[in-house]
């Protein structure tokens, strides 16, 4: 369960003044967290791990948004 720690530390963490490649380091990161948990909540089922990687993908679309601009 040490993914679920790290991505609830990730949650909380602020995204404001990034760079750029900051932005994409931590899309990246996020990917891999809810690709984790994933594999995870496969095994279980835990509701919680399911709003966990809800939460962690609102996020990931916030930086992407950032990234790429408004469609």
């Amino acid at each position: 369960m040490d993914i679920v720690k790290e991505a609830n530390e990730f949650e909380q963490s602020k995204m404001s003044n990034m760079s750029t490649s900051d932005r994409v380091a931590a899309s990246r990161k996020v990917k891999k967290l809810i690709l984790g948990i994933n594999e995870i909540y496969k095994e279980n089922k835990d509701p919680d791990l399911m709003d966990l990687m809800k939460r962690l993908t609102a996020k990931k679309k916030k930086i992407e948004v950032r990234l790429k601009g408004r469609q």
